[in-house]
């Protein structure tokens, strides 16, 4: 009889072939070559590989053999994502796991570096997400600015923002138009997590979706998973609201609205990093201009071509995280551990797993740190008194 690894943890295997893409168990047993039943009965937790098996599976999926053997996260709290009717499952599994794969990596970074101060107000003030107005959200968003000292202009770079108040940030390439980010509240450290696509990304849109994310972790840390299904409509049409409020104030924004043309709301783009069509709706939603007349400039907008990319798009690079990427740098740097260590020791998924997830290049674990060259002191005696001025003749 063969004897399985003790410790084995079921979720982990179910977990890894969501962050593979792999749609189901009988695909990965075709790619270990075994019975899709052995697979079945591993996550099932009814067995569990023996350990040549277990080496077997973790270099088939590219991570560690002790990933199988640590406990995943268990977060109460859903995961917020931009859209889930039109969303494939394999699509969302595949998110949801490398968010979790997020929480671990900062949650191990915090072992050896102290992460920005989580400096969220309380927006809610003990009131349910269901009893705010517009006006509320609207409001909401000015405090939020006046809390953190950004003023009432336009907010050059929200992921910055965002991270110096103690969101964590990650990006990585989503493999599908349909989702732009997710949020989600970290049940190891208690931070608010957001992971941002790059998919065909401006700066524009990634502002838009960074502030839309954090809107969530605001606004909605309370809701239920069963609520978050039936009520996404409301809560996706809420988060919307707050993150144009945040970056188009209703103080300021509209006094520079001379007229709604997208003449005039591209004039603004340039100013405000936000999106003509984005502006088109806070427009509406501010009724400074009519359902009617918001209809036309979609059109409009729509017969331009602007629909998958408007002007100024690519001034702007979009904005990076910096605060894991460089918490990592500043780690190896200082000599604490090792780009080795870190791999046998404290990581258990793939290096490009890493890199992809905090912006680092790819590549950046198998570089050798860049060793110090000191010059050797010269012989020459001190120069004293300085040395000869030389005049210049004018012209």
């Amino acid at each position: 009889m063969r004897v399985g690894t003790p410790g084995f943890i079921p979720g982990r295997l179910s977990e890894a072939r969501d962050a593979r893409r792999i749609p189901s168990m009988s695909a990965l047993a075709r790619q270990l070559g075994i019975n899709p039943s052995t697979v079945s009965r591993w996550e099932d937790g009814d067995s569990s590989p023996d350990p040549e098996t277990l080496r077997r599976l973790a270099a088939e999926l590219d991570l560690r053999p002790e990933y199988f053997l640590r406990d995943p996260l268990a977060a109460k709290e859903p995961v917020f994502f931009r859209s889930l009717a039109s969303t494939l499952t394999r699509d969302l599994n595949y998110q949801r796991a490398q968010m979790r794969w997020l929480q671990e990596i900062s949650s191990t970074l915090e072992n050896y570096v102290d992460l920005p101060d989580l400096n969220l107000p309380d927006v809610l003030g003990g009131a349910s997400w269901r009893q705010l107005r517009d006006s509320d959200l609207d409001a909401i968003a000015l405090d939020l600015r006046r809390h953190w000292r950004i003023g009432e202009g336009p907010c050059t770079d929200v992921v910055s923002v965002l991270e110096r108040v103690g969101f964590v940030v990650g990006t990585i390439e989503m493999g599908t138009a349909k989702l732009d980010g997710l949020c989600s509240w970290s049940p190891i450290d208690g931070r608010p997590h957001i992971l941002l696509a790059t998919d065909k990304m401006s700066f524009p849109r990634r502002q838009m979706d960074a502030a839309h994310e954090m809107a969530h972790a605001l606004l909605h840390r309370g809701v239920s998973e069963e609520e978050f299904q039936s009520d996404l409509k409301a809560i996706e049409a809420q988060a919307f609201r707050l993150a144009s409020a945040f970056l188009m104030p209703a103080a300021t924004y509209p006094m520079e609205v001379k007229s709604a043309s997208l003449a005039q709301l591209l004039l603004l783009k340039e100013r405000w990093r936000v999106s003509v069509k984005a502006q088109i709706r806070r427009l509406a939603d501010m009724r400074l201009i009519s359902p009617e007349y918001a209809t036309q400039m979609y059109k409009l907008h729509s017969a331009k071509g602007w629909t998958k990319e408007e002007p100024l798009d690519r001034q702007w690079e979009p904005s990076k995280p910096r605060v894991l990427r460089e918490a990592l740098q500043l780690i190896v740097d200082e000599r604490v551990r090792t780009k080795a260590d870190l791999l046998a020791v404290e990581f258990t998924i793939a290096p490009d797993d890493i890199t992809n997830l905090v912006g680092l290049p790819q590549g950046w674990f198998e570089r050798d740190p860049a060793e110090v060259v000191r010059l050797k002191p010269t012989s020459r005696p001190p120069m004293i008194g300085g040395g000869d001025v030389v005049p210049f003749r004018r012209k």
